[in-house]
């Protein structure tokens, strides 16, 4: 039996202020307490920073996926700008740490992928205004 999931689209393109959620079938999370839940990741993935770059993960477009299922685990997919990054060991439990306090979440998955790779097109505005290139 396949297990009724609420995909949130955390795309770096979309305002925090109205983060858009992706539902499949009649999910078991109400739609209010999704919304909520949405925010509070969107806030916890932005206290998350690459140590050389200073514009937290969420605006530089590394969170590729986030999935919320019916029991409340939470998977979230991510890369990092390169491969070979110093913290590649460490930015997964650094993301784990930060949505794992979200309440409503029960666990946490981190998912390290590199395809398909990260660019600086990945960025927000508001990472690239930060960064100087706007």
């Amino acid at each position: 039996m396949d297990e009724e999931r609420d995909i949130i689209d955390l795309g770096a393109s979309e305002p925090v202020e109205t983060p858009q959620a992706e539902t499949s079938g009649a999910a078991s999370i109400p739609d209010t307490e999704l919304e909520r839940i949405t925010a509070d990741i969107i806030r916890a993935l932005k206290t998350v920073y690459d140590p050389e770059i200073p514009v937290d993960i969420y605006e530089l477009g590394l969170i590729y996926k986030v999935d919320l299922d019916d029991d409340r685990l939470l998977t979230v997919d991510m890369t990092l700008t390169a491969p070979g990054c110093p913290v590649a060991e460490d930015m997964p439990g650094w993301v784990e740490s930060a949505v794992r306090g979200v309440d409503g979440v029960e666990d946490v998955k981190v998912a390290m992928t590199f395809e398909p790779p990260w660019t600086p097109e990945k960025m927000s505005d508001e990472a690239k205004l930060e960064l100087g290139w706007l």
